[in-house]
């Protein structure tokens, strides 16, 4: 579904990413580990368009990506949750949630039924602000928020960053059921053991390159404890 090839990204005189490959197959979540710093949001980030690279492709079902703007590539069914979450903290849960069906270009009023069977939490707090909810709850709404444009590839950056594990529980078996509808996801995670539950192939970067890539199977302790921040 995805395909990056020798993606090249610089912040100014900085690279960032220096010719990266990776793929993530249908129904697949492919986790991207790596130390922070090494360039894993500016992956996410160029794939969703809100960087610009300067060199490579990235292909989303066979089509290149590159020329297309961020909305243009939501609508073709890639869906972003950013780290930090950036959701509207003035706005109410339910407004957060019917923005994310504006940005799908359709004019409904009523949140899909399925969001709140992921994350029944949010039923009750449809009138709060967003901005007045704990971590936890901000997460479950970031994540309802791009599951109402119905993705086709799902791009976690971080789920899990200060998240209480009761609440990990609950976004760890979203994503399961989410992959069973035949959504892909490429999940950025540092929390290793979420990350192999959850992951049936992983990368790992460093210094803005892929050092080693596999099944998540055959990821050894040792290369984790050598390449990651654990």
């Amino acid at each position: 579904m995805l395909n990056i090839h020798q993606l090249k990204v610089a912040y100014g005189q900085s690279t960032i990413l220096r010719g990266v490959d990776l793929e993530v197959n249908t129904g697949h979540v492919v986790c991207l580990m790596g130390r922070n710093g090494v360039g894993k949001t500016t992956l996410l980030k160029s794939v969703i368009g809100l960087l610009v690279p300067q060199s490579g492709k990235i292909f989303f079902n066979d089509e290149d990506l590159i020329q297309r703007r961020p909305d243009e590539r939501a609508r073709q069914g890639i869906g972003y949750v950013p780290q930090g979450r950036e959701i509207f903290p003035h706005l109410s849960v339910r407004e957060n949630l019917l923005l994310g069906l504006a940005a799908r270009g359709e004019a409904f009023d009523t949140v899909p039924a399925e969001v709140y069977d992921l994350f029944p939490a949010l039923k009750d707090l449809l009138h709060r602000k967003g901005g007045d909810l704990s971590g936890g709850q901000q997460q479950q709404l970031a994540i309802a928020r791009v599951l109402v444009t119905k993705p086709k590839l799902l791009l976690l950056d971080e789920p899990t960053e200060g998240i209480q594990p009761s609440i990990i529980d609950v976004i760890e078996d979203a994503i399961v059921r989410i992959k069973q509808t035949g959504v892909s996801i490429l999940l950025v995670e540092q929390y290793l053991q979420f990350a192999w539950r959850l992951a049936d192939e992983y990368y790992v970067m460093e210094k803005g390159t892929i050092i080693s890539k596999g099944s998540t199977k055959d990821l050894s302790e040792e290369e984790v404890q050598q390449h990651l921040t654990v």
